[in-house]
């Protein structure tokens, strides 16, 4: 089976660095560096300066899990009436929330 590791090239402070990471992840980071109306170096840059420990491709995982995790919270707590059918869980668009 084919490695979805990806490699790419990202300038922080000026230095070029190597970042290995599934391509799930990599389009997770250009989605929040879009949200966040900043440059993926420039994420990739704060995720650098504030993480405590591990290498950068980990510490970035970590960041775009804890983004996704936020936004499920949020999410789910826009939508109560979701938790009790999985489905709609998945996915807000069928849940109705004029109740929240």
């Amino acid at each position: 089976m084919k490695s979805s590791i990806v490699k790419r090239s990202v300038v922080i402070d000026g230095h070029k660095t190597s970042v290995s990471l599934e391509d799930q992840f990599w389009s997770g980071l250009k989605e929040i560096a879009h949200a966040q109306e900043a440059t993926l170096s420039k994420l990739v840059a704060k995720i650098d300066e504030t993480r405590q420990h591990g290498n950068l491709s980990s510490a970035i995982r970590l960041f775009v899990l804890d983004r996704a995790r936020a936004n499920w919270n949020t999410n789910v707590a826009m939508a109560p009436a979701c938790i009790d059918n999985p489905q709609n869980a998945i996915s807000l668009e069928n849940c109705d929330l004029s109740h929240s």
